[in-house]
């Protein structure tokens, strides 16, 4: 796939699915409570194979309510803390595992999969994270190690 502004140092790389072919939508929402409707409509109408959200501000009083069908739902809620909360929503004929880190760590509000091309050829990385405007170092470098983890998987 080339840069669409001319080569810009890129080298020239075939594309297979799902890369070439992955629909995708992120939000910050900031609570889905009352835009839950909204966003399952627009996730339907648009067939995003994904959708990444943050600040989900989710708790365990949102189990029951937070499914899509035909899509499966990855959370990583903000424990004890009212707000942030990341979530990542893949549609069920995707094959995709959530990845575990050794270097998760609490102050990091991310979450990652792995999806597994079609043709059992390859894996793709996705993760969503969401960072606080106040955030210090010490969670910028955690974060660093945890994405410098998720790349080598």
């Amino acid at each position: 796939m080339k840069h669409p502004k001319g080569n810009k140092g890129c080298s020239s790389v075939k594309v297979t699915w799902p890369t070439a072919h992955m629909k995708c939508l992120y939000m910050k929402v900031c609570s889905t409570g009352n835009k839950q409707e909204e966003l399952e409509a627009t996730v339907l109408l648009e067939s995003y194979n994904l959708f990444a959200l943050t600040e989900t501000w989710w708790d365990e009083s949102y189990d029951w309510s937070m499914a899509i069908n035909s899509y499966r739902l990855f959370r990583r809620d903000r424990l004890g803390k009212r707000g942030g909360g990341v979530a990542l929503y893949i549609k069920k004929s995707i094959q995709c595992e959530y990845l575990s880190l050794k270097n998760s760590h609490e102050q990091v509000e991310s979450l990652w999969v792995r999806i597994r091309d079609r043709g059992n050829k390859g894996t793709l990385v996705m993760g969503v994270y969401y960072r606080l405007p106040d955030q210090g170092e010490p969670t910028d470098e955690a974060f660093f190690f945890q994405l410098q983890e998720a790349l080598r998987s």
